[in-house]
């Protein structure tokens, strides 16, 4: 009997359900050449269900998601409902529940991708960020005083327990090693300022390092990881770092490797339940168009497969999401890639069947 993975959906807002659409095809189909089987769960979770209900996620919505061996999420964010609302009920609730403490981001340029960065291929971008994502600046610790008078004074405390901070050193360590690529770790971080967070993180780094002496490790500030990331991303092979630098880096990281429309993303607990995500929000503005590059949603599903062991399957997506963007999409941005969202999937499943 084939393996079955039952998969949670939650497609969302905007352009979500449409770039799910394509993931869903494309995953249905590796299963199939690869004898497993995927057994998916629509929830509709987002800004129409809440305006519709009130309900943003409730208890028996967690319940039944914890039955799943994945879940594989669309986007977050309506045009009518206040920031805010939905990415912290449902975003980082999602992730706080399930203990999802490491945010994986992989910064990879294909060949036929175009990058702002001159004199830069895909030789010279080829790395991974390692974000710590349960703790620091979005562990919601803080609040106001006098909110709403000339005196008022507003508090918001990075919170970093050994903890939680060794744990995602450990597995950038091992995802280095594991990665087998240059096998150099570098802490992201800002110890000329940030002095009692990072001092824990620089601690706990070289301790664990001792464990991994085939790995290479260096410093740098978050300051000086942006500068270098931009003039010379060929020094980096993993980053480890904290919440908030990694939420701002992997953006840039996006932006390095050809855009939105492929920067994929996971949000990793090793010993629960995942989340798999493209990190480019929901695109409201190209809601029904059909002109949405659906390549991060699917590469999405590929981490994903990844996770779950099956990694010959993600490979065969891999593989076809390299020659779409080889051979056939002039640019990845919407509405510029010379074919629909479903035009993109359906090419990507031709692949993966030859």
């Amino acid at each position: 009997m084939s393996k079955e993975y039952k998969i949670a959906v939650v497609p969302g807002d905007g352009t979500g359900p449409e770039v799910v659409a394509e993931g869903i095809k494309v995953l249905e189909t590796v299963a199939d050449k690869y004898g497993f089987s995927l057994k998916f769960t629509h929830y509709p979770l987002g800004g129409d269900h809440y305006r519709a209900t009130g309900e943003i996620l409730s208890d028996e919505t967690v319940a039944a998601l914890t039955a799943s061996d994945a879940i594989y999420l669309g986007a977050i964010g309506h045009p009518d409902v206040k920031p805010g609302i939905l990415e912290k009920g449902i975003l980082l609730n999602l992730r706080f529940h399930f203990d999802q403490y490491v945010n994986l981001r992989p910064v990879k340029l294909y060949e036929g991708v175009d990058t702002p960065l001159k004199d830069k291929g895909p030789e010279d971008i080829d790395f991974v960020v390692v974000r710590e994502n349960t703790e620091g600046l979005y562990a919601g610790a803080g609040g106001f005083l006098k909110r709403g008078t000339p005196d008022e004074v507003a508090v918001q405390e990075s919170i970093n327990t050994r903890k939680g901070v060794e744990r995602c050193i450990r597995y950038a360590f091992e995802y280095c090693r594991k990665r087998d690529k240059a096998k150099k770790l570098t802490l992201c971080g800002k110890t000329n300022v940030l002095t009692f967070a990072f001092d824990l993180w620089e601690r706990t780094f070289n301790e664990v390092a001792k464990e991994y002496p085939d790995i290479e490790t260096d410093y740098a500030h978050v300051d000086a990881i942006c500068m270098w990331m931009v003039k010379n991303p060929e020094w980096f092979d993993v980053i480890v770092t904290d919440n908030m630098f990694g939420d701002i880096i992997t953006d840039l990281g996006a932006m390095i490797q050809g855009g939105m429309g492929i920067a994929a993303g996971a949000n990793i607990n090793p010993e629960g339940l995942s989340m798999f995500e493209p990190i480019g929000g929901s695109a409201p503005k190209y809601t029904g168009k059909g002109i949405i590059n659906p390549l991060a949603a699917i590469s999405s599903a590929q981490l994903m497969l990844e996770t779950l062991g099956e990694e010959k399957a993600a490979s065969a997506i891999e593989a076809g999401v390299i020659k779409v963007l080889r051979d056939d999409i002039k640019e990845v941005a919407a509405g510029r890639m010379g074919f629909t969202t479903k035009e993109i999937g359906d090419l990507v499943v031709e692949y993966v069947q030859n």
